[in-house]
């Protein structure tokens, strides 16, 4: 059971780690144009903060390295994604809205696991763990 948390925080980590690689760093064309569309100043800049912060929280929770500072990490990337780029009450088509909502619920459902890391932490099988922390 001790190998539990650490297969739940790889799983957890997944989606940051390669929409932080990929989305967001290696793909800041693209993801600053969808920013840009929604409206957010200084796009390419906020794309790639946001792709260091939501990639370096992935890989503190990944390695249970100050694995509660990492998933502060990805409820400040969640946040502010959440509630910008997922506004699904101001979509006015109903297959657009249904799929911003589900977008939105899903990152609640993520914002909701983060807060349960920053209280728990990584578990046993960390880094964290080996130090003492």
């Amino acid at each position: 059971m001790k190998f539990v948390p650490l297969i739940g925080r790889i799983l957890f980590s997944l989606i940051f780690l390669m929409s932080g690689l990929m989305g967001h760093l290696a793909g800041a064309s693209g993801t600053a144009a969808y920013a840009a569309s929604a409206g957010l100043p200084a796009p390419m800049a906020l794309v790639v903060i946001s792709g260091i912060v939501a990639t370096l929280g992935a890989l503190s929770i990944i390695l249970g390295y100050k694995a509660k500072l990492g998933a502060w990490l990805i409820v400040l990337f969640l946040v502010p994604v959440t509630f910008t780029m997922h506004k699904f009450w101001t979509v006015t088509d109903p297959m657009q809205a249904q799929m911003a909502m589900s977008l939105f619920m899903k990152n609640i459902g993520l914002i909701g696991g983060a807060l349960m890391i920053t209280y728990f932490g990584a578990g046993p099988v960390s880094i964290d763990a080996a130090k003492g922390n």
